[in-house]
């Protein structure tokens, strides 16, 4: 569920678990939806009363307009950036040191090399 709504606000949007869980306990609550234990997690299916609700509010996608908050020029730079975090993240985890300095050395240069295209704006 996190990952289809940070998927749908094209990265824009990515709840926390502590946000997500109080809400689907909140929507079991009122019977909206009902919650499953399966294998050590726990799986939430709409009820009959919760597919109406969403019937009634299909078109509203909460997504949507936070995706609309940042230009549409930008969610690629977010999609790299996210990639790129991917990238390093694997690099500090299985890196060698000659992997690691050159990654050093290149975020650097392109922390400088960003800075000067702010500068030049």
């Amino acid at each position: 569920m996190i990952q289809d709504i940070e998927e749908r606000s094209h990265g824009v949007w990515r709840p926390s678990p502590g946000s997500v869980y109080p809400a689907l306990q909140q929507l079991e609550d009122e019977g909206l939806v009902t919650g499953d234990e399966a294998g050590g997690s726990r799986t939430y299916r709409l009820t009959e009363q919760g597919r109406s609700q969403a019937a009634r509010h299909a078109c509203e996608a909460p997504w949507e307009e936070v995706a609309r908050t940042v230009p549409a020029g930008h969610h690629e730079l977010r999609l790299l950036w996210a990639q790129l975090t991917e990238a390093f993240t694997h690099l500090a985890r299985t890196g060698s040191e000659r992997q690691v300095a050159e990654a050093k050395q290149l975020i650097k240069q392109t922390r400088r090399s960003v800075f000067q295209i702010l500068a030049e704006g």
